[in-house]
């Protein structure tokens, strides 16, 4: 196509011409939409030659991209150069060619102003250089935009009439089915896996071992991955099973077949409640304990090891066991679970340790020198000590509260485990521990229990 010259006397206007069309079914035809919005706009500058109006050398077209978006390849290049100053008039087809976004289209008529960039519609004499011009663009794209919103809720009443018909309006495909003509189709093979699942539930009123055992076997998603708890929650919950379609929260008797009987369901969710309400009070009465370490353990990469409990026959045996294994299933973490009282018993070591130990009461001393200068070695040292000795003693409470009080975090490594200390907890501690505070007499209290 031919480029017109503009008049030696007339300032040049480089002028962009751009194309969109939502659709790209016609793209394929030797002259289309996005042809005849080109030849439009370039018979338009030409028009306009005398005005200086050339056009740039490249055109900027995007063909199958909807106009309620930004995330337009063309677009964004537009954008681009006229940010660098390539372009002084943007020229259209008609303004919905450009956006139906009110807010996306202000948007650029910002970044226009600022560049100085004008704006033409070819069908609708829009010129944004003048008043009247901005006035109609704002309330014919008004009107675009109201048209796009209208036709977003029809196409949102048209899904949800279909599905209380019962039908399958696409989305993730559930295992079990295949589809076939935009119908839901038995998979036997998927559907006899997703009986099992079912079945397992109710065998091992848990989907932790299912996934354990899953993953043994090398049983996968549909999605090829293995199975994970939540993976088997997501279906032990999907009403497609019993052959239903649910639309916000509303169940309707859907076109395919059930893969599950409803004595199935019935007895899955039996469970599901009973275990959930024990396992929430269990939860509940377990976070009130004490646990020494709770939020202070990590591995060495800095996954958190977290307090989890497990019953054989009637005796409870503490663990600490990576998060991923509570939200994720046991085969989503590379480390495993470790014994409680080891652990703790090494931690409370090292405290009872640097609660004596002469370097480390040096430390604090030194530290509380600069701090409180009116107080003695002796007022500062001998609480220390005495609280190592009767740390054994404190109540479980009283010894979480301390471990948090002094420690940053407990790194399990290799070759054993790390403590990081808090340098402010260490000086806390020695406030707490003055005469006259409520720790020293609580010391005192308790070390006269101990002699009693």
């Amino acid at each position: 196509m031919s480029r017109s010259a503009a008049s030696p006397t007339v300032p040049p206007k480089r002028c962009a011409v751009y194309c969109r069309v939502s659709s790209d079914e016609r793209l394929d035809q030797s002259f289309n939409s996005i042809d005849a919005q080109k030849e439009a706009g370039h018979a338009f500058i030409k028009s306009q030659s005398h005005e200086g109006w050339i056009a740039v050398a490249d055109d900027y077209d995007d063909g199958g991209y909807s106009g309620g978006t930004m995330e337009r390849p063309a677009l964004k290049r537009l954008m681009a150069d006229i940010q660098m100053g390539k372009v002084d008039i943007v020229v259209v087809y008609k303004i919905d060619r450009l956006s139906r976004s009110l807010a996306d289209f202000a948007r650029m008529v910002d970044v226009f102003d600022r560049h100085r960039v004008s704006f033409s519609a070819v069908t609708q004499q829009i010129n944004s250089a003048t008043s009247m011009g901005r006035l109609m663009l704002n309330v014919l794209l008004s009107f675009a935009q109201f048209e796009r919103e209208v036709t977003g809720e029809r196409i949102r009443d048209k899904i949800a009439l279909a599905k209380a018909k019962g039908m399958w309006m696409g989305g993730p495909l559930p295992l079990g089915y295949d589809v076939r003509d935009r119908m839901l189709v038995i998979n036997e093979a998927e559907a006899a896996l997703v009986r099992r699942i079912f079945d397992d539930f109710i065998t091992l009123r848990s989907a932790t071992l299912m996934a354990k055992a899953y993953g043994a076997e090398g049983v996968l998603t549909k999605g090829g991955k293995p199975f994970t708890k939540q993976t088997i929650y997501k279906m032990l919950h999907n009403r497609m099973y019993l052959g239903e379609i649910v639309h916000k929260g509303q169940s309707f008797p859907g076109q395919h077949q059930a893969l599950i009987t409803q004595a199935q369901w019935d007895a899955v969710h039996a469970l599901i409640a009973t275990d959930g309400t024990l396992r929430r009070r269990e939860t509940n009465d377990r976070q009130s304990e004490p646990v020494l370490l709770r939020g202070l353990l990590f591995t060495s990469d800095g996954e958190r090891l977290v307090p989890s409990y497990t019953k054989k026959k009637g005796k409870t045996y503490r663990y600490y066991s990576p998060d991923k294994h509570r939200r994720l299933g046991a085969w989503a973490s590379r480390h495993g679970s470790l014994p409680a009282a080891p652990i703790e018993d090494l931690v409370t070591q090292q405290i009872v340790a640097a609660l004596s130990t002469p370097h480390q009461v040096q430390a604090v001393w030194d530290r509380m020198q600069h701090i409180r200068p009116d107080l003695t070695e002796p007022q500062v040292v001998l609480p220390m000590r005495n609280l190592a000795g009767l740390w054994r003693e404190l109540f479980p409470a009283e010894q979480c509260r301390l471990a948090k009080l002094l420690i940053e975090r407990v790194v399990m490594a290799d070759g054993g485990l790390e403590i990081i200390w808090r340098a402010q907890g260490w000086q806390e501690l020695t406030g707490e521990l003055l005469p006259g505070t409520i720790g020293a007499e609580l010391q005192e209290w308790e070390q006269q229990e101990v002699q009693a």
